[in-house]
């Protein structure tokens, strides 16, 4: 069977590598991905694919089906497509091409097993958290399994990431001259650095993987006047669920009491929570298992230090898994220009050919093997029930 996929994907590559390669030029920014879905979902659509434009309340998102039989597995298969604006800074350009390339072996090798192929076309990563949305407004609940493909320096997987909650408060007091009425005034101002003090305080009784951030987005106006408004925004982080949420209410307590002590109101804008990751190993462990057989680049341990992302919130629903494939050198910074000056190199080729490779070669393994669905169903509900409980 690997020898098939790797014949298949072989056929199909120089048409998965112009894909990649137009929509790195493209290089479309969040929401404004017009172009990039319309290239993946025509190619879908023109290999059997049944496509629905604009899903989940984003209107550059997508969900195309391929259905052989009923009561198979439902292989659900992620791509992001937006860029920064530096371009494709994050290689998100090679996701695309890497899931058609998947879902394309997988339908021309699945035999007459049954199955069910769910390409997801996610908008909006970098910005929004456009899964985040996606999922708020039905979608992913007609899939088994997450798959996602995310060029990087090292060929790995993750075991974790942070769940995230981001906040921007506006304190609102009383505008005064503070040389000649200073006492008139009720300082917005103050109600921010009392929050950001009372956050210093909360770190000593926090665990040691909670990171809190906080800036001033606007102090309210020059140092002689005592401002009536000034705004902050919060970044709160915990590689735990559950203890952000216990982390979230002692904040709330925080901006609540530096209201009071300074005679001030305050307004909050809540965005859209990230989860954190569960862990599937035994998914992992068959992914790695793939990118061996395959001989991707770089081969390194799972990821233990990871920032925050929307697929988080689809993997605390069902179990998941991204592979991560080298196409730069080992410590290379994403974000980077270095990221953008290899998006067109033999190297990304390369991560895109592995990549669908990997990917189709574990659901394939999965429709071949049915009781490794099971183990990692099993395996997945253990590990959230694990990480829900109190901390």
């Amino acid at each position: 069977m690997k020898t098939r996929i790797k014949e298949y994907i072989g056929e199909i590559l120089p048409e998965l590598l112009k894909i990649s390669d137009e929509i790195f030029d493209l290089a479309e920014l969040s929401c404004q991905e017009f172009k990039s879905c319309r290239i993946l979902e025509e190619y879908l659509e023109k290999n059997g694919f049944t496509v629905e434009q604009g899903v989940g309340g984003m209107e550059t998102s997508f969900r195309a089906v391929y259905q052989q039989g009923e009561g198979g597995p439902s292989f659900g298969l992620l791509a992001e497509y937006d860029a920064l604006s530096m371009g494709h800074g994050c290689g998100h350009h090679m996701q695309g091409p890497v899931i058609l390339g998947a879902a394309m072996c997988i339908k021309k090798l699945c035999g007459d097993r049954p199955c069910k192929i769910v390409v997801y076309g996610t908008p909006a990563e970098e910005s929004l958290g456009g899964k985040i949305i996606m999922q708020e407004n039905g979608c992913f609940q007609d899939i088994d399994i997450a798959l996602m493909m995310h060029s990087a320096p090292e060929t790995c997987v993750d075991v974790k990431t942070m769940a995230l909650e981001n906040f921007r408060v506006t304190f609102h007091g009383e505008e005064a001259h503070a040389a000649i009425s200073p006492e008139k005034g009720r300082s917005a101002l103050d109600g921010i650095l009392i929050s950001f003090q009372g956050i210093e305080f909360l770190r000593e009784h926090v665990l040691e993987d909670t990171r809190m951030h906080y800036t001033i987005l606007d102090a309210g106006g020059p140092a002689n006047v005592v401002p009536g408004h000034a705004v902050a925004e919060y970044t709160l982080r915990s590689y735990n669920t559950h203890y952000l949420s216990q982390v979230v209410d002692r904040f709330m307590d925080i901006i609540k009491g530096s209201a009071l002590i300074t005679g001030t109101t305050y307004t909050i804008e809540r965005d859209p929570a990230y989860k954190a990751k569960i862990p599937c190993l035994r998914l992992n462990e068959l992914i790695m298992e793939n990118a061996k057989i395959f001989q991707a680049p770089q081969i390194a341990p799972p990821r233990e230090k990871t920032g925050s992302t929307d697929f988080g919130n689809v993997m605390y629903e069902v179990p998941g898994s991204c592979i991560r494939v080298a196409f730069v050198p080992s410590g290379t910074a994403a974000h980077s220009e270095a990221y953008v000056k290899a998006g067109k190199s033999e190297a990304a080729h390369e991560a895109v050919r592995v990549g669908a490779e990997i990917l189709a070669g574990t659901c394939l393994d999965i429709l071949e093997s049915p009781e490794l669905m099971e183990e990692i169903k099993k395996d997945f509900a253990r590990r959230k029930e694990e990480m829900g409980k109190e901390i």
